[in-house]
């Protein structure tokens, strides 16, 4: 038997290499001889770098910059062609894993530093520069990107706004006067990694700044915040940026830059498959086995599983899904694609024991699920 094992990062606990290899564990030791091949994959954000650099498609660049607090840090460029064609990983640079618990405010939290390696690409002659936006601990709607191209954001006295999520309500002027001129002859690709629109019950706000240390206060701050910069882009530039699809990523980033750079917006998943032939190697597979932290109604918005269902699905390949937590009903996980989902996790098992002893949980639900999978193929 031909077993894909393609997961996502348990975001907190594990990469998706550690993720992969501890499915990997579980099968060998129910099924010794099966035929693995391990693609630690990723929607767009964390892991994307990685997942390039298994695949030989470039080469690192590492440059200083800064993470979301303005912490100096060394984070990555990935040059798919020298000093042409790069890809930036948003995560590595103001990614929420990288700060403490306490530490997390999407209020503060800024995109500078990525805008800092945007700015280094832009000057080396980049032509191409994908942007992966997921993991991100902001909310900002890229302004922090946007300054460190040049940009200029500006309260009602002229002066500097506020670095994070804060700005967006202080920001009354945008100035393009000193924006990198370079950024003209550069195509810009957002790769997302969820369908939210910035704004609403379903917008970036609402659905993500929680898990980014937001409070129920600055919830609908940044809500506020995001629509007043949103329409302030608008008339600024002209585009129409509050409903884009996908607006919502990375707290608003892909709306942001639509509207500022004229950045294009595409699914990060969809970028990534294409560059390494992913459908290949689920068309060459017999099972198809993937996994993410949380399957939930968030994975219905572009996620890794959602994405990898559906190829599983147009070549009728089975998909196991196994999760740290299932929340969907599997009726709705069934539409996406998946055959069955497991939870790692047991029921009432403390977070942060969940967390400690992620692996070996994984690899534990890991041969019950390929021990079903064999029983129901016998």
């Amino acid at each position: 038997m031909r077993i894909l094992i393609a997961p996502d990062s348990f975001k907190g606990s594990l990469s998706a290499k550690e993720v992969s290899n501890a499915i990997h564990e579980g099968i060998i030791a129910v099924f010794p001889n099966a035929s693995i091949k391990k693609i630690p994959f990723s929607d767009g954000g964390e892991g994307a770098i990685d997942l390039l650099e298994n695949f030989n498609l470039g080469k690192i660049e590492n440059i200083f910059t800064e993470d979301s607090l303005g912490k100096k840090i060394n984070a990555s460029i990935f040059w798919l062609k020298k000093n042409q064609i790069a890809w930036i990983e948003m995560s590595q640079i103001s990614g929420l894993s990288g700060l403490k618990k306490e530490e997390q405010n999407p209020m503060k939290t800024s995109t500078y530093g990525v805008g800092v390696l945007i700015n280094h690409a832009l000057n080396k002659g980049c032509k191409k520069l994908y942007l992966g936006l997921g993991g991100s601990s902001t909310h900002d709607m890229g302004a922090g990107i946007f300054v460190a191209l040049g940009g200029e954001l500006l309260d009602k006295n002229l002066s500097t706004i506020s670095k994070g999520g804060s700005g967006l309500l202080e920001c009354e002027k945008i100035s393009f006067a000193n924006l990198n001129p370079k950024i003209k002859s550069c195509e810009i690709v957002l790769g997302a990694d969820v369908d939210n629109p910035l704004l609403g019950k379903n917008g970036a706000a609402k659905t993500y700044s929680s898990q980014k240390g937001a409070t129920p206060k600055m919830i609908e701050e940044l809500e506020l915040g995001s629509k007043k910069f949103a329409e302030l882009i608008q008339k600024s530039t002209g585009k129409k940026n509050i409903n884009v699809k996908g607006g919502g990523s990375a707290g608003g980033v892909s709306a942001g830059l639509y509207g500022l750079i004229n950045a294009k917006i595409e699914n990060g998943f969809n970028i990534l498959e294409k560059l390494i032939d992913f459908e290949s190697y689920i068309k060459n597979s017999d099972l198809v086995i993937s996994g993410e932290g949380h399957l939930d109604n968030q994975s219905k918005n572009g996620k890794l599983i959602n994405k990898i269902g559906f190829l599983s699905k147009k070549n009728r390949k089975p998909l196991i899904c196994i999760a740290g937590k299932v929340s969907l009903k599997e009726t709705d996980y069934k539409y996406l694609g998946i055959t069955k989902a497991w939870a790692s996790t047991p029921s009432n098992y403390p977070l942060e024991k969940a967390i400690k002893n992620s692996y070996s949980l994984i690899k534990k639900k890991a041969k019950v699920a390929i021990n079903h999978y064999m029983k129901q193929e016998e």
